[in-house]
């Protein structure tokens, strides 16, 4: 596929997906939901880490609600089943560490596309908005399933009801994001952040995921049964072989990766 309004870089294991409509405030298209698809899919396919993020001063600011396939006569249903479903499970079954650069406004949808990430960083002027209820809806693109888990159902409530500004750094304090970081030096810090991700263990990452998400429908018992179970799983790989090697040897470890 021919990317026109993303920018897609894969350089030592990690993919970089750049939201490019900067003059739009990188809002989402069809044809953007589509080439995120695209490139998830292929950096899940060969990338050990990959980071979303926006060309300019924002991050995403929501559905461009000016797209031709966005006029009055959308069928919002269809649209969300057929363009957003497969972009956000492409995001959240992807087997290796999502990472979302926060690099300003995440509105409406384009919040929630940071939030199917599995680590937010942001920069301090960034902030978050449930736009929806200002046009007349209610929180889509997993907004629905993604807030009562970070925040809790109070917080999540208050957010999408209200529609208010949230700050980075209140999102950091409310467990929304991993961090809020000061914009300057924001990409060097995310990077290096990511390189750290692109470099690890990518099947223990893959484990950890797993173990983490499907802890919420299980019992303590069962959680301990299936982590014993992963752990066996990991302790048979190369890297934990390197990772224990290089402990031994005081140096850092070169993981094998995938």
């Amino acid at each position: 596929m021919e990317y026109k309004e993303i920018l897609f870089s894969l350089q030592s294991g990690l993919a970089v997906i750049t939201l490019n409509r900067e003059e739009r405030k990188n809002a989402l298209t069809s044809r953007m939901r589509a080439e995120i698809t695209h490139a998830m899919r292929l950096a899940a396919a060969e990338a050990r880490a990959v980071v979303l993020t926006g060309a300019g001063d924002a991050f995403c600011s929501g559905q461009d609600l000016s797209d031709a396939a966005s006029a009055g006569s959308l069928d919002l249903e269809r649209t969300l089943r057929d363009e957003y479903l497969p972009m956000l499970q492409a995001i959240y079954d992807c087997p290796v560490p999502v990472l979302a650069a926060v690099n300003g406004a995440a509105a409406g949808a384009g919040a929630n596309l940071a939030l199917a990430a599995d680590v937010v960083i942001a920069c301090e002027s960034a902030f978050f908005m449930q736009a929806f209820t200002k046009i007349g809806l209610m929180p889509d693109a997993g907004g629905t399933w993604f807030l009562p888990r970070q925040i809790g159902l109070a917080k999540a409530t208050g957010a999408a009801l209200f529609a208010d500004r949230i700050t980075a750094r209140q999102a950091n304090d409310w467990g929304m994001i991993w961090e809020a970081v000061p914009d300057a030096g924001f990409e060097d810090h995310w990077r290096e952040r990511a390189a750290y991700l692109a470099q690890g263990p990518s099947k223990a990452f893959a484990a950890t995921k797993s173990a983490l998400r499907e802890s919420f429908g299980r019992t303590l018992a069962e959680q301990l049964s299936e982590e014993a179970h992963m752990q066996g799983q990991c302790g048979k790989t190369r890297d934990f072989l390197e990772g224990v090697t290089a402990f031994m040897e005081k140096r850092p470890a070169k993981f094998e990766g995938r």
